[in-house]
């Protein structure tokens, strides 16, 4: 009989039941593992490709500190745009820690300071106000009282809203909706941060996305892109509240500014009835280069505009020697004067001082124009005048023509600088206002006289009050605050982005950090034009560009001579000109007030009189020093002319080279001096009677020329030997096709031990060529005779240790020859009186000579009279002497 089995009858055993349930529960586990880890592949290799392509790096700036990659970048850059982007000055520190020198404050903190670069600031400042007011103002920013949070623009932008949400949007890896700038904040994005952020850099919508992401444009994103908000869901770092887009989703915003269109110019060559503008040229003078300023100011003459003039209130001689222009209704020179600096925020206080003053004037203007004694005009002033006839409601600035986070951090607007003592400290962080476009570049400006107005009210309006306030802690706010006040204000619609200048930038020489003396960071500066720069002016003729930078006679007057004739169109002078080719600057002028004379320059004075009086047999007077110019001839440097009461004397200097044996490298060397005040830009020394002192900084100037093109470096060693025999200091020189003209400075501790210093060129151990140069000991400490302790300190250096060992030794007098020097440099230190002015004279005897004498009046017969020489700063110079103004033209006749 057949048995059947039910199976709810038969008891399953416990352990295999787990068993089949553990076995499908693996298996859904290994299924669902798989699909985890392919999706985690997936989207790993999606966002990579997603994140790197379209993270959106701003190109590097050609006007900061000069590095390869940046110089590369600035051949990409027009050559008229006089942005002035800077880098953070470099600095080694050594340990994060600043300990401040509560020694040398004798005031209590205003508040508790640890920022490392106000430390330094204060430890660096050398008055106790300069530190007092650096710490008020470093306080002040810590509790946020120095600037408005936010300001309000007033530029017209009907229907745009700040913060208005237009939704959530699907974005495309190849398109992006907007496709201005990028950024990733990891910390801080959030609609707010991101709307603050394309807002300040002149976007019209903000897009948050992938939580930590920014992006800005000002293309409004199409209706077909916009998906359920749902899909935006991603929480922001800077505010849990908030949405900050998704996985290509994104949440945009309005920013509420319109996008922004500079306006275009008006061509002048269209037949203009209006009645002409009348101009008010500004020039913001320095310096001493007082014939150029006249010959500026000779081109650029004209009866019906006007000419205000501020010059600098520490260059007394430039300012009385103009004063005499006032003989001319429409040129007038401000008493209310500032002593301004590189970078300084003084600078923008004095423009909108001479504003001010100019508003209150009774000249009937309509533009103001700023520039410099550099400055020079490349089409005639009537052109300008149609020009601006035809955009009378314009206003011209040249803005930096890159993204506006890059120009922030570049140009060090987002951090707070204090000016004193001649300085822009650094002293932090900060933050600029919400609500505003920041922009900025060039300082040259041409702005209407409703603007101006405007911006310099006495009675400025809150957008104006607030960027006041955060322009007076700025470097370089002369830069920024007129294009950011154009931008934000009623007159946005006026903004025509062109400064009317082509400017002479070579990057890889005007981005040296030549200002490190005056500001906490790096900057950089046009060159000067020469000949060989002509192609550029010759740019400017189809374009609206009416003027051209940097001019200076010292470094090249032949281009400026080429530029008048052109600006007539002329091939030569209609008539014969006097030393048409020869300038004169002035060093030194006796009435100059609250500028102390150089004590080596007036040791140098007395000896070169001491030693003209003996060699003159008239009966002339030598005592009194009335001027000190250097003269130029056909763009060298000739002279040094001291003019004295009756007589002038022209002095030479004895260059001192040596090549010990006629060697390859050697026939390319062009020249070999030691001096100071070397120019890394036009490659050169502004030290040009090469008068060293014990508080002097010698550098070694070389120029080589031809050097073959094989692709080989010259590794070049230079010795700097002291009056004593002794090894001071050990430099390099690297030599290569694109390097041939340069400058070495020494480590010498001062004061520099007096007498005849050596400098040996060494090549692979062989000496090359020596040259020799004096240290001069002074008749003179801080304008004043000399005193017996000031010599025992001045004139016997510093004690020496070797730290060189006998590498060189062979390079070196030997210890017998040692010993007389030492001898002979302590019998020299101990000199006073006569024999001290005899040590004196014998050293400018060894590398001065007197090349030229001539009188000032009927003193002596034998001798010519200075006006008739072609080298005397007595002698005619037609091309800079303001004459009468031409009737017919309204100009000053000059050919």
């Amino acid at each position: 009989m057949q048995t059947t089995i039910d199976p709810k009858m038969v008891k399953t055993s416990p352990k295999s039941k787990y068993l089949r349930r553990y076995r499908i529960c693996f298996i859904i586990g290994i299924i669902i593992l798989s699909f985890q880890i392919l999706l985690v592949a997936n989207f790993l290799s999606q966002n990579k490709n997603r994140i790197e392509p379209e993270k959106w790096e701003p190109s590097d700036s050609d006007r900061d500190s000069g590095s390869n990659n940046e110089a590369a970048n600035s051949a990409r850059r027009s050559d008229d745009d006089e942005t002035n982007l800077l880098a953070p000055q470099t600095r080694k520190v050594l340990n994060n820690s600043i300990q401040l020198k509560t020694e040398d404050i004798n005031f209590d903190l205003p508040c508790l300071i640890t920022e490392k670069q106000t430390l330094s600031a204060l430890n660096r400042a050398k008055t106790q106000k300069c530190k007092q007011l650096i710490a008020n103002i470093s306080c002040l920013a810590l509790e946020n009282q120095l600037y408005p949070i936010e300001l309000q623009s007033s530029c017209p932008a009907k229907d745009f809203r700040i913060g208005k949400e237009l939704g959530c949007f699907k974005d495309e890896k190849n398109f992006r909706l907007l496709n201005g700038y990028f950024g990733v904040n990891k910390n801080d994005n959030s609609p707010k941060y991101c709307i603050n952020l394309c807002l300040q850099s002149g976007f019209t919508y903000a897009g948050v996305q992938y939580s930590q992401e920014c992006f800005c444009g000002s293309d409004e994103p199409p209706l077909s892109s916009k998906i359920p908000d749902s899909s935006c869901n991603m929480k922001c770092p800077g505010d849990p509240h908030a949405t900050c887009g998704g996985y290509y989703t994104v949440n945009i915003y309005q920013t509420g500014i319109k996008k922004f269109m500079p306006q275009i110019a008006n061509d002048s060559s269209i037949s203009n009835t209006n009645k002409p503008v009348k101009i008010v040229f500004l020039l913001t003078l320095n310096g001493r280069a007082l014939r150029q300023v006249k010959r500026l100011l000779k081109i650029l003459y004209h009866k019906d505009h006007y000419y205000f003039i501020h010059v600098d209130i520490r260059q007394d001689f430039l300012f009385r020697e103009l004063l005499a222009l006032e003989k001319f209704p429409n040129i007038h020179l401000t008493r209310k004067r500032f002593a301004t600096i590189w970078g300084g925020a003084s600078l923008l206080e004095m423009l909108r001082s001479c504003m001010s003053e100019l508003l209150q004037m009774n000249w009937n203007w309509e533009f103001i124009l700023n520039l410099s004694e550099s400055d020079f005009p490349v089409k005639p002033v009537q052109k300008l005048t149609r020009f601006l006839s035809a955009n009378r409601h314009s206003n011209f600035v040249k803005s930096h023509g890159r993204e506006v986070q890059r120009f922030i951090q570049k140009q060090g607007l987002d951090k707070t600088f204090v000016e004193c003592e001649y300085r822009m400290w650094r002293v932090g962080n900060r933050k600029l206002p919400f609500g505003i476009q920041i922009d900025g570049g060039s300082d040259w400006i041409a702005l209407s006289r409703p603007f101006v107005s405007y911006v310099a009210n006495p009675i400025p309006d809150s957008l104006v009050t607030g960027l006041l306030k955060v322009f007076k802690q700025t470097l370089l706010p002369a830069e920024s605050f007129f294009h950011t006040v154009l931008r934000n204000s009623k007159f946005c619609d006026t903004y025509v982005d062109n400064n009317l200048h082509v400017t002479n930038w070579k990057r890889k020489l005007g981005c040296k950090c030549q200002y490190k003396h005056v500001v906490d960071w790096c900057g950089c500066s046009p060159n000067d034009f020469t000949l060989e720069d002509w192609p550029k002016v010759l740019n400017t003729l189809a374009r609206p560009l009416y003027f051209a930078r940097k001019f200076e006679p010292v470094i090249n007057q032949a281009v400026i001579l080429k530029l008048e004739l052109w600006l007539h169109s002329i091939e030569k002078p209609s008539k014969r000109v006097e030393n048409l080719n020869s300038y004169w600057q002035n060093v030194y002028h006796y009435q100059d007030l609250g500028i102390q004379m150089d004590d080596a320059l007036k040791t140098l004075a007395n000896s070169i009189s001491r030693k003209t009086s003996i060699n003159t047999s008239c009966p002339v007077n030598l005592k009194t020093l009335s001027q000190i110019n250097s003269f130029h001839l056909n763009d060298h440097y000739k002279y040094a002319l001291f003019l004295y009461e009756d007589i002038e004397v022209a002095v030479k200097n004895f260059d001192k080279i040596t090549v010990t044996k006629p060697r390859p490298l050697m026939d390319h060397l062009s020249f070999l001096m030691v001096s100071t005040d070397y120019d890394q830009k036009e490659q050169l020394s502004r030290n040009f009677i090469r008068i060293l002192s014990p508080y002097s900084e010698p550098v070694l100037v070389y120029k080589f020329q031809n050097l073959p093109k094989n692709g080989k470096q010259y590794n070049l060693t230079c010795l700097w030997i002291d009056p004593v025999g002794n090894l001071r200091d050990v430099s390099g020189i690297s030599l290569e096709e694109n390097s041939l003209v340069g400058h070495v400075k020494p480590s010498l501790k001062q004061p520099i031990l007096p007498g005849i210093w050596n400098i040996k060129i060494l090549y692979k151990d062989t000496l090359l060529a020596q040259t020799s140069f004096p240290i001069l000991p002074l008749e003179f400490h801080t304008g004043k005779p000399i005193t017996s302790h000031e010599i025992a300190f001045l004139h016997s250096g510093l004690t020496y240790l070797n730290t060189f060992g006998d590498s060189y030794s062979k390079f070196l007098p030997n210890d017998s020859l040692k010993g007389l020097l030492q001898e002979k440099a302590r019998f020299n230190s101990q000199k006073q009186d006569d024999s001290l002015l005899e040590w004196i004279d014998s050293l400018v005897n060894t590398f001065y000579f007197i090349d030229k004498v001539c009188v000032n009046g009927q003193v002596c017969e034998k001798i010519d009279q200075c006006r008739t020489t072609q080298w005397s700063s007595l002698a005619p110079d037609p091309k800079s002497a303001i004459s009468d103004v031409n009737a017919t033209t309204g100009m000053f006749d000059i050919w």
